[in-house]
């Protein structure tokens, strides 16, 4: 069984209700007929209930019935949610007049709705940019208990299975923040730890990668990654971490048992946190085009609840993909 096939498998388990702000975008509302026939999730789309009905008929998507439709303008909540946002941003100087308009903004109702147990998780970002997408959900949801930044997590699966967990590795963070701090890393450690527990099913090995193995050399990037392990043990006792090692000495067990002796998690790694998003973001592109890996991301994490943000030149598979996936995360979330 794929490790999709498996996502997916878990998905229908958990009856997450995921909540879809672009009700009004063709791919979308494609996505959501797909996830409802093969039962992902129960979906929540926000839009014109009149429009996307029409279009549910002219696109010939008949399971959209079973969808929940959330009208950004009118809706029994719409008070309720409008005095939760004055409330949690009057610090920020938030008035009613401003909550009410910004909570007909599909993006921020999403992130509401999440706010007051009303949904899982959200999916969204085919027709807004990144910024857009998580502005809502710093503000609203905020990140989760312990940690201060938001990363992106890709599951690379190689063709070559003798590496990482039968060919499948997390790399982080290739996808948000430029250059986190030793804490950070840390941080980023932990949630993608998280990230290979709830969706792919493992127990993470994490190696914190560098140009330097146990010592091999002395620089201050070299101590960032050494400071970042010790800081995410700390946070995180149980965890199988390991770090400074080399990408060679953490892929390969001959090469790891000779350069860190007698480590458990040398030439086993099957999590790879990278320094900086220079790094991690190279290192998934040339995997995925050299190595003809499939590259499954960015997963984002660090949120207090799944949000998880698309390409705008996203396939209708990778949102269906996706709200698997949050499905997930959401899953594992409540554990």
């Amino acid at each position: 069984m794929e490790l999709l096939d498996i996502i997916k498998a878990n998905a229908r388990k958990l009856q997450k209700r995921i909540v879809l702000p672009e009700g009004y975008e063709e791919r979308t509302l494609k996505a959501a007929d797909i996830s409802i026939s093969e039962n992902l999730a129960q979906i929540i789309l926000i839009g014109n209930p009149s429009e996307i009905e029409e279009k549910a008929k002219s696109l010939g998507l008949g399971n959209l019935k079973k969808a929940e439709i959330v009208n950004p303008l009118s809706h029994p909540k719409k008070d309720h949610y409008v005095n939760m946002m004055v409330e949690l941003r009057k610090h920020k100087g938030m008035t009613p007049e401003e909550a009410s308009r910004l909570i007909e903004d599909p993006l921020y109702l999403g992130v509401l709705m999440i706010k007051n147990g009303d949904a899982d998780g959200e999916v969204s970002g085919a027709d807004h940019a990144t910024g857009d997408v998580l502005r809502p959900a710093f503000h609203y949801v905020k990140t989760a208990p312990g940690i201060s930044v938001v990363s992106g997590a890709f599951i690379m699966i190689l063709p070559d299975k003798s590496f990482g967990e039968n060919g499948i590795i997390i790399y982080a963070d290739g996808a948000v923040h430029p250059d986190p701090t030793d804490k950070e890393l840390a941080e980023i450690a932990v949630a993608t730890a998280h990230t290979a527990r709830a969706i792919c099913g493992f127990e993470p090995k994490i190696a914190m990668l560098s140009f330097s193995t146990k010592g091999s050399a002395a620089h201050p990037l070299v101590d960032k990654v050494v400071n970042a392990t010790r800081i995410a043990k700390e946070m995180a006792p149980d965890l199988m971490i390991e770090g400074e090692l080399q990408a060679d000495a953490a892929l390969i067990e001959s090469i790891g048992q000779k350069k860190a002796p007698g480590s458990k998690i040398a030439g086993k790694a099957n999590v790879l946190i990278f320094p900086d998003l220079n790094c991690g973001n190279i290192a998934y592109k040339l995997t995925q085009r050299l190595a003809h890996a499939e590259a499954i991301g960015p997963i984002l994490q660090g949120m207090a609840a799944p949000i998880n943000d698309l390409s705008r030149g996203c396939s209708v598979s990778d949102i269906v993909s996706m709200i698997a996936i949050t499905a997930n995360q959401a899953g594992g979330l409540k554990k």
